[in-house]
């Protein structure tokens, strides 16, 4: 209210200066014909100026009801011609035909107009004029300016402060629900809002709300899984340490430390996955996707298992990397998928019975898209399994009877796939045998 008051104040200011210019003028323009109208009547006589109105008609010319009306017609030299004698304002400056002042005149404030005449003889006519009229008219200008705003000033204070009452109230709402709110309770808070504003701070409280509920479930799930699985392999690698304490020899020593590194070892892949799983969760499903090489990650991931594919007799591969390929991923998340799928198919991927064992990484241009896929000519899945272990903790026969795993790989995989809209499907290998992972990418 303070800025509108003081805007209110300025303008009304600005509007009575601009009105008291435009009178200012409109009563020095009357003033001025009154002495051109007495100039005209100034004329040459036997060698001297003399005014040619009589008495009375100077009364008729100059007079005014309100104001009192004085003049003076005044040789080059001062001496007067006509009017009052002792009506001397301001001189005219060199050059200058007419001049307005303000002049104090037996106590009284005059508006003066001196204009210089050369024809039939040099001489000035002072008009001088009270200033009554134009007081007056200032002021009932300012009072009927005033009193009327200051009603629509106080009407429209009045209304600004039951609307801001009214539209701020919502944020009140906001404000104690936020207070009495558990720390523990995420649900989200209910906005009436009345204005555009208010409904968007709304929403941008509960979309906190939704991520941090979420990102707290997270938490939780985590905290849960880590606690659950570790357990067991903790537990084996205490077991394995007391069994080996209680040995004298030393071989038994070492088979059970090659069991503790055993443990060790799938209990930190455990870690990692579930680590994998949590950051998947939190991760935004609108993440920014920038344009990479799919083709040199997959010849990096190749290079990268070759020395553990080569020591379990694996022929790994890869085909359609020779030819630059470009999709729209997260450079992180396709390093998660290529991991997972060759780590997949070099632990379930291998069938005993098959005399050669192959994992090839293909790549493939596709009306839909980029496929990029990891096959192997192992045992393969049962079209029911598919489905399955796409899903948190769920293994497939490999998986229980080698003892490894977790059943999170593929289920990373998908989410992997689902935050950078790809495509992720599970199929038959070649001939029928062996298991394909594949993720289709939008192409650019």
């Amino acid at each position: 209210m303070v800025p509108l008051a003081l805007t209110w104040l300025a303008g009304t200011l600005t509007a009575l200066a601009i009105a008291s210019f435009f009178t200012q003028q409109a009563f020095d323009r009357s003033l001025l014909d009154d002495a051109y109208l007495m100039a005209a009547n100034v004329k040459l006589h036997d060698g001297k100026l003399e005014l040619s109105l009589t008495p009375r008609e100077v009364n008729t010319v100059l007079f005014d009801q309100v104001e009192s009306v004085f003049f003076a017609v005044l040789q080059s030299d001062g001496t007067l011609v006509a009017g009052n004698p002792d009506l001397h304002p301001p001189r005219l400056p060199d050059a200058a035909v007419y001049r307005f002042a303000d002049f104090t005149y037996r106590g009284r404030p005059l508006r003066t107009v001196t204009l210089h005449r050369d024809e039939p003889a040099a001489f000035d006519v002072v008009m001088a004029q009270t200033t009554l009229s134009r007081s007056t008219l200032l002021q009932r200008l300012l009072m009927y300016s005033i009193g009327p705003q200051l009603v629509l000033l106080l009407l429209l204070a009045l209304w600004l402060r039951g609307t801001i009452q009214r539209d701020l109230q919502p944020l009140a709402q906001l404000q104690q629900a936020v207070d009495q709110r558990d720390a523990h309770d995420l649900t989200f808070v209910p906005v009436s809002a009345t204005t555009r504003d208010v409904e968007r701070l709304g929403v941008a409280v509960n979309s906190l709300l939704g991520r941090l509920d979420q990102s707290a479930r997270t938490q939780r799930e985590f905290a849960g899984n880590i606690a659950h699985e570790l357990r067991t392999p903790l537990a084996g690698i205490r077991a394995l340490a007391e069994y080996g304490l209680a040995q004298k020899d030393p071989q038994a020593w070492r088979v059970q430390l090659e069991g503790i590194a055993s443990s060790q070892a799938r209990a930190s892949r455990l870690v990692d996955q579930l680590l994998a799983l949590a950051l998947a969760d939190e991760a935004n499903p609108g993440m920014r996707l920038e344009a990479i090489a799919l083709d040199d990650m997959v010849r990096d991931a190749v290079l990268r298992f070759l020395p553990r594919a080569d020591a379990a007799n694996v022929d790994l591969g890869a085909r359609g990397a020779e030819n630059p390929v470009r999709v729209a991923a997260d450079v992180t998340l396709v390093e998660g998928i290529l991991n997972n799928l060759i780590d997949n198919a070099l632990r379930y991927g291998l069938d005993p019975a098959s005399a050669t064992t192959s994992v090839t990484v293909a790549l493939a241009q596709e009306r839909s898209g980029v496929s990029l896929a990891v096959i192997d000519n192992g045992p393969g899945l049962p079209e029911d399994m598919r489905a399955r272990l796409t899903q948190r903790w769920a293994q497939g026969e490999a998986g229980h009877t080698l003892g490894q795993g977790a059943g999170l790989g593929l289920p990373i995989v998908a989410q992997y796939a689902r935050l950078m809209n790809a495509r992720f499907e599970l199929g038959t290998g070649p001939h029928g045998r062996g298991l394909v992972a594949s993720v289709t990418f939008d192409a650019l």
